[in-house]
């Protein structure tokens, strides 16, 4: 009224604008339908780049639309002069930039800049440096930029000493940067290998290190990314492939390989051939599923081993380049024959003296830490992995004290810690067993929430994991040699990795979660079990259980009257 302005109401704006979105939306959908119909009829021209340009300047993740723009650039590449593609190219790098900035995160956009760069002629790597370091300073933790600047690096043939160096200064200025952390870890053993360990840095470099995260430490303690490095820094080399301990049973007429890393024998063949001649028979895996697995069984033919004469077996990986040699003597029921490594070294490392003081001057600085931030859970995790580098056995009892302070702390995590408390306690057990050349494992009483390293037991007979809290018995198919196994007290309810265990002739699972008939039938492959306690379980109130049990394991010893209830 009287030249004022009519001011909208909130309903006529909400509509001024659903209107606008449906003619974008319109627009937008329009030129999708012609770049599709361009794209089948194969129109690379100027016209599509155009169309698309649009498209992607509005959603720069239509990945069909990128795939589309490099068909016309290598159409492109078949018709223009050099000079006509040079000017193509860099405008499509003038537009990319447009889109990095309205979204620095586009993967599309990452990977079109990665083409362009691969197929225009004389790129400019330079510039695309620059172009990295303009966006870290917007974003140090983009991790598409980090990525696609390791691609300028490697096609631009940058030396590694040169990022390192680049590493350092963005650690200098923000000891939060992870990217930068993470970086320097792959960079690292490319310029200062270790030439014992793959993948590895050199020892002298490695205590460096450990200088440069303490002071991350000191400076932020409660900041992840240096607390991670670390992490990274006390890990081992990886393994190579072995095979660990190889079982030759003449009463049953197998044989059982444990490997240090996982094995497809489709992909590496393993052969074995007995005084001379090679046997021909299929392997199976221990869990007779995996393809992938550690331990793999070989059943010998009835006639090959005879007991009056010794067998001199060969076991090869990938044509005798990891072998095993073994002797069965005459009148012997089995040959065990095990790798050289001692029982100190199978889960740390074996430290020289120099890196043991440098370690032990870290544990005793993360501890002073702690003391000023008892809260602090990244150095109380740190304290425990230090002493498991140190010695494990020696600092078992101080290590799951300060598990359960961890688990007071971070209480989000109390099913990791308790994770991570079984697994240490299973690593000392089994680092004590080996030290005494022992065929018996007890880990009866120990809180155990789960198990681990399985594959170091294969050639135990007896194994006592009652008085835990187990709900399953994970990857025990490993237990190949196990006659005795005791898992009373427990929360267990799945038997399906028991199934097949060939030397298991008695199994107590007493006061357990057992509720159906259908997971006893897994037992129905031990043959020589004569002996089944399944008293408190839940399964006993069915009825007529015990028929139904002796129906089912009717192929069992356990005919013979000593299933017990």
């Amino acid at each position: 009224m009287h030249g004022r302005l009519k001011v909208k109401t909130t309903a006529e704006q909400q509509e001024a604008k659903r209107k606008e979105r449906e003619k974008k939306l319109q627009i937008y959908n329009a030129a999708t339908k012609k770049a599709f119909q361009k794209r089948d009829n194969k129109e690379f021209d100027e016209e599509a780049l155009e169309i698309t340009g649009q498209m992607l300047s509005a959603n720069s993740d239509f990945t069909t639309i990128w795939n589309y723009r490099k068909e016309v650039f290598l159409d492109y590449k078949k018709k223009k002069t050099p000079d006509e593609l040079v000017k193509i190219f860099k405008s499509e790098l003038v537009f990319l930039e447009s889109c990095l900035r309205y979204n620095p995160k586009s993967y599309g956009v990452w990977h079109h800049r990665c083409f362009v760069m691969d197929n225009m002629p004389n790129p400019d790597w330079k510039n695309e440096l620059k172009l990295c370091n303009k966006f870290l300073e917007y974003d140090e933790r983009n991790f598409h930029c980090w990525d696609y600047r390791r691609f300028v690096v490697m096609r631009s043939k940058v030396p590694a000493e040169e990022e390192i160096a680049f590493t350092t200064e963005k650690i200098s200025s923000n000891f939060s940067n992870f990217s930068s952390w993470h970086y320097r870890s792959k960079l690292l053993p490319v310029v200062h290998p270790d030439p014992e360990k793959k993948e590895r840095v050199r020892e002298d470099i490695l205590h460096k290190e450990y200088e440069l995260v303490q002071n991350a430490f000191f400076t932020d303690p409660n900041d992840q990314s240096a607390w991670f490095y670390h992490r990274w820094l006390l890990g081992r080399a990886e393994a190579p492939q072995s095979i660990r301990s190889v079982l030759i049973c003449r009463s049953i007429n197998r044989i059982v390989v444990c490997f240090t890393k996982p094995l497809d024998i489709v992909q590496q063949p393993l052969s074995v051939s007995i005084n001379g001649n090679l046997i021909k028979t299929s392997w199976y895996s221990a869990s007779n599923r995996d393809v992938y697995s550690l331990v793999w069984i070989f059943q010998i033919p009835d006639t090959v081993l005879n007991d009056d004469t010794d067998a001199v077996i060969l076991i090869s990986l990938n044509n005798d380049q990891i072998s095993k040699h073994c002797i069965l003597k005459k009148g012997d029921t089995e040959c065990v024959i095990k790798d050289n490594s001692t029982p100190e070294t199978v889960f740390s490392s074996d430290l020289s003296a120099e890196t043991s003081a440098v370690l032990q001057n870290e544990f005793e600085s993360c501890q002073q830490l702690q003391e000023l931030e008892p809260e602090n859970k990244w150095c109380l995790l740190t304290v425990v992995l230090l002493m498991r580098a140190l010695d494990p056995v020696k600092h078992q009892e101080q290590t799951l004290e300060y598990i359960e302070t961890l688990k007071k702390v971070d209480s989000y995590r109390i099913n990791y810690y308790n994770d991570l408390r079984s697994k240490f306690i299973i690593e000392n057990a089994i680092i004590e067993s080996l030290s005494h050349d022992d065929k018996i494992m007890d880990l009866s009483n120990k809180r155990l929430s789960c198990l681990y390293h399985n594959d170091h037991m294969v050639l135990m007979t007896k194994i006592n994991l009652s008085a835990n809290q187990l709900s399953s018995l994970r990857h025990c198919y490993m237990f190949q040699c196990v006659e005795i196994l005791n898992c009373d007290d427990n929360n267990i309810n799945d038997l399906s990795d028991v199934s097949g265990l060939p030397c298991l002739q008695q199994l107590s699972m007493q006061n357990n979660c057992i509720t159906t008939i259908e997971q006893l039938s897994y037992l129905s492959t031990c043959k020589e079990l004569t002996v089944l306690n399944l008293h408190g379980n839940p399964v006993c109130d069915i009825a007529d259980f015990k028929e139904k049990i002796m129906n089912m394991l009717s192929n069992l010893k356990t005919l013979n009257g000593k299933i017990q209830l």
